[in-house]
C-alpha cells in the first residue's frame, strides 16, 4: 500500500485556511478524503478535545455495572490497569505515526498505517472492516441513546403523549444530518470542547446524585457480594473487562492525529495527557460513587438506578433532567466524531479535490451521502433497540484488536526494539494477554446476549439494556 505522505511545505501553508495541497506524485494527490475531511490544521489541544469525545462518553455511566461483575478490589484494579495500558498503547501508536512521518510517510488513516507497517495487503481490509463496523455501531448507538434521552424527558412532561421512540430517533437523525455538513474533522473542535465540558458536567451531577442516594433510606441495603457460582463469577468478570475495553477504546487515533498541523511529532502525547486527565476524574468518580450507592443491585446504566421503575426518583428531578440533557448533547458530538471515517471514505470516492470544498460539484454528493448514511444508522437504531448487550461484544471483537493488539505489534515491527529488551517482552505479553481476554470476553458477551434474547423485539418502543 503506497504511503499517504504530505509535502511539509504544503502542510505548513495549511494555516491559510485552505486544504493542504498534496505534493505531486504522493498517495494523497487527488484525495479529497485527506484534503477535505482529514485536513491537518489543528493544535494538540484540539486533538485532545477530539480524543476525549471519542473515549469519554455516556458509557462512563456503565462503569459501576462493570465493577459489579468484579467487586471493589478487582474492579478498581482492572479500571486502573486498563487506564494505564490504554495510555501506553495509544502513546505507542502515536510514536509509530511519528516514526513514519520522520521518514517521509505521514499516515492519516489507521488502515494505511497498519498495511504499511505490517506489510500485508489483507491487514488493510481487516482494519477498515473492523474500524467501519465499530464506527457505524457507535453512530447507531449514539442515535439510539440520544433518542432514549429525548423520550425520557418527553415522558416526564407528557406521560401519556403519543410520540414513540422512533419519532425521537428521526429527530436526532435530522439534527445530526444538519450538523454533519460541517466539512472536516477539524471543524468539530469547538463542538468537541463543549463535549469535554458536558462529560465533566453530567459525571459530577450523576456522582452527586449517587452519593445523595447512598445516604437515602429509600435505597436497599448495600450488598457488594459476587455470584456464588464460580463459573458465573468468571463470566461476569470477563464481561466486565469487555465493557472496560469498549469504554476505553476509540479505534480512530490515527485519524485524530491526522488533524494536527504538521509536523505532528510529540503533539499527540500532550493530547493524551489532556484526555486522560479527564478520564481519571470521570471514570473513577462515576465508578466509585455508583457502585458504592447501589452495590450489586446497580443497573447497566446508573441513571436507571437513580430513576427506578417503581417508587420515587432517588435524586432531584432538576438534577436528573440536566444530567440527561448533558448526555443527549454529548451524544450528538460522539455521533459526529465516529462518523468521520465513513465521511472520509465517501469524500475520497465521490469528491473532486481539484474543485472547491463548497463547490456544487462537491457539496451535493456530501449532502446526499452523509444524509443517507445517517438515515441508515437511524433505521438500524429503530429496528434493533437493544445495544446494551452489544457493548461487550463490540469491546471484545472490535476495540481489543485495534486498541490493544495492533499498537504493540506495530511498535515492535516499526521501531524494532531488541527481542530481549523489556519493551519488546512487555509489548508481546500485552498482545498475548489481550488476544486471550478478547476471545474469552467475546464468548462471555455473546453468552449474555443469548441469555437476554427473549427481551429483544424489533422496532420496540423501549431500549433494552
Amino acid at each position: 500500500m503506497a504511503p499517504a505522505a504530505f509535502d511539509p511545505e504544503a502542510g505548513a501553508a495549511n494555516g491559510a485556511g485552505h486544504a493542504a495541497k498534496p505534493a505531486p506524485g504522493t498517495a494523497v494527490e487527488a484525495d479529497a478524503g485527506a484534503a477535505f475531511v482529514l485536513e491537518s490544521k489543528g493544535t494538540w489541544w484540539h486533538a485532545g478535545f477530539h480524543l476525549t469525545t471519542a473515549i469519554v462518553g455516556p458509557t462512563v455511566l456503565t462503569l459501576p455495572y462493570a465493577l459489579r461483575g468484579m467487586g471493589w478490589a478487582l474492579g478498581l484494579t482492572a479500571l486502573a490497569v486498563m487506564a494505564a495500558v490504554t495510555f501506553y498503547e495509544y502513546s505507542l501508536m502515536s510514536r509509530v505515526l511519528d516514526h513514519c512521518e520522520a521518514r517521509g510517510r505521514r499516515h492519516i488513516r489507521f488502515r494505511e498505517l497498519a498495511a504499511d507497517v505490517l506489510g500485508s495487503g489483507w491487514m488493510f481490509y481487516f482494519v477498515v472492516t473492523i474500524q467501519t463496523t465499530i464506527n457505524t455501531g457507535v453512530s447507531i448507538g449514539a442515535i439510539l441513546l440520544a433518542a432514549d434521552c429525548l423520550e425520557i424527558m418527553y415522558t416526564s412532561l407528557a406521560p401519556h403523549g403519543p410520540l414513540k421512540l422512533y419519532h425521537f430517533i428521526i429527530i436526532v437523525a435530522v439534527v445530526l444530518a444538519f450538523l454533519s455538513q460541517l466539512p472536516s474533522f477539524h471543524s468539530l473542535r469547538h463542538i468537541n470542547f463543549m463535549s469535554l465540558i458536558l462529560s465533566l458536567g453530567y459525571t459530577i451531577l450523576v456522582s452527586a446524585a449517587c452519593i445523595r442516594a447512598g445516604f437515602s433510606k429509600n435505597v436497599p441495603a448495600k450488598d457488594y457480594s459476587l455470584s456464588t457460582s464460580k463459573s458465573e463469577q468468571t463470566f461476569n468478570a470477563f464481561l466486565s473487562i469487555s465493557i472496560l475495553a469498549s469504554v476505553f477504546g476509540n479505534g480512530i487515533l490515527p485519524e485524530i492525529q491526522a488533524t494536527l498541523a504538521p509536523p505532528a511529532a510529540g503533539k499527540m502525547m500532550k493530547a493524551l495527557v489532556l484526555c486522560y486527565s479527564v478520564i481519571v476524574v470521570t471514570f473513577f468518580l462515576s465508578s466509585i460513587s455508583g457502585y458504592w450507592a447501589f452495590g450489586s443491585r446497580v443497573q447497566s446504566n446508573v441513571l436507571q438506578s437513580l430513576m427506578p421503575d417503581s417508587g420515587p426518583a432517588l435524586a432531584p428531578t432538576w438534577l436528573l433532567g440536566v444530567a440527561v440533557l448533558f448526555v443527549l448533547l454529548q451524544l450528538l458530538a460522539i455521533g459526529l466524531v465516529y462518523s468521520q471515517v465513513a465521511y472520509e471514505i465517501m469524500e475520497k470516492n465521490s469528491a473532486d479535490v481539484a474543485q472547491g470544498r463548497f463547490s456544487r460539484r462537491n457539496l451535493v454528493p456530501r449532502l446526499l451521502f452523509r444524509t443517507l448514511y445517517l438515515a441508515f444508522c437511524a433505521f438500524i437504531a429503530a429496528m434493533l433497540p437493544f445495544f446494551g448487550d452489544i457493548v461487550g461484544v463490540v469491546g471484545a471483537v472490535g476495540f481489543i484488536p485495534l486498541d490493544f493488539v495492533l499498537p504493540v505489534l506495530m511498535y515492535n515491527m516499526a521501531l524494532a526494539p531488541p527481542k530481549r529488551s523489556l519493551v519488546f517482552i512487555a509489548n508481546t505479553a500485552v498482545m498475548v494477554l489481550f488476544v486471550g481476554v478478547g476471545g474469552i470476553g467475546a464468548f462471555a458477551s455473546i453468552r449474555k446476549l443469548v441469555l437476554d434474547a427473549g427481551q429483544f423485539k424489533l422496532f420496540s418502543n423501549n431500549v433494552v439494556d
